[in-house]
């Protein structure tokens, strides 16, 4: 990932019209663990990547915690349980999660929750 300053950051975050996604951005900067993370954010929302339930399914494994940057939609089927943590979610796939007993959170919660970012994969 290229390098990128907090500054940088900061100044992007102002752009940002979605006041969850400011709140996030600024939870993300505070945090040193989670600079990742705010890279990603602060950057345009064309590069945000959809993850179908399918390809979630492929790249991890079973009680991982994986965060999304973008729209989790409901292309396939999960057969494990996961925590997923992403900025969005559809319907279908909320309704495809229930049977394998998966965990929804926003990436807010989680930057709370965890404060070292510790178990957590980005999937890009």
């Amino acid at each position: 990932m290229r390098k990128l300053s907090k500054t940088k950051i900061k100044e992007r975050t102002r752009r940002k019209t979605n006041p969850v996604l400011v709140e996030t951005l600024q939870a993300a900067i505070k945090n040193p663990a989670w600079t990742d993370v705010a890279k990603l954010l602060s950057g345009p929302t064309r590069k945000q990547t959809s993850k179908n339930l399918f390809e979630i399914d492929k790249e991890t494994t079973a009680g991982d915690t994986v965060i999304i940057v973008g729209k989790v939609l409901s292309k396939g089927e999960l057969t494990k349980k996961v925590r997923i943590c992403a900025l969005a979610i559809s319907e279908k796939a909320q309704e495809k999660l229930k049977p394998t007993k998966s965990e929804i959170v926003s990436i807010l919660k989680e930057i709370t929750k965890n404060k070292k970012a510790e178990g957590v994969r980005i999937l890009r």
